[in-house]
């Protein structure tokens, strides 16, 4: 019996497998080309959320490791293997969801600061087209005023 997880080993181990499941999936959702800034600080607070979850979780996965290094020491070979590997496989995949989550985040912050850059270049460019459109519309001075001709020259 020694060699056998407790029953809090395999309700912990459910409980992440079935998070890691949801976490995945949410990642791998399709990447769609965003143009508003309110869908993208969405997604981003999401991400987040999912980040903090994962920290919450990260005491369950640490209860595994540890239940599986304890059962490894007084469980047969074959035993000891399987949770290890069973262990390992959820490691592997905790990391990779990881990483993607960070990445995901650092990823969608540039694009975010990329696009409100453009936003306020785009806003700008607005501004001086109006003026421009302003000055293009005034009446052009007579041909023998060359003082206003030179200030609208300068203006140009």
């Amino acid at each position: 019996f020694d060699s056998l997880p407790p029953a809090h080993y395999k309700e912990t181990m459910s409980t992440i497998l079935v998070w890691i499941q949801q976490s995945e999936a949410k990642l791998s959702m399709p990447e769609v080309a965003v143009a508003e800034y309110e869908i993208m600080e969405q997604r981003l607070r999401e991400l987040k959320a999912l980040q903090s979850s994962l920290q919450e979780q990260q005491k369950g996965l640490n209860y595994l490791s540890t239940t599986v290094e304890d059962m490894s020491r007084k469980a047969p070979a074959e035993v000891s293997q399987r949770y290890r590997t069973e262990i390992e496989v959820i490691l592997g995949r905790w990391k990779k969801l990881s990483a993607q989550l960070v990445e995901h985040c650092q990823k969608l912050e540039e694009l975010m600061t990329k696009l409100q850059r453009f936003q306020n270049d785009t806003k700008t460019l607005k501004k001086w087209m109006a003026e421009v459109d302003v000055f293009l519309k005034e009446e052009w001075p007579a041909l023998g005023d060359s003082e206003a001709l030179e200030k609208q020259l300068e203006q140009c």
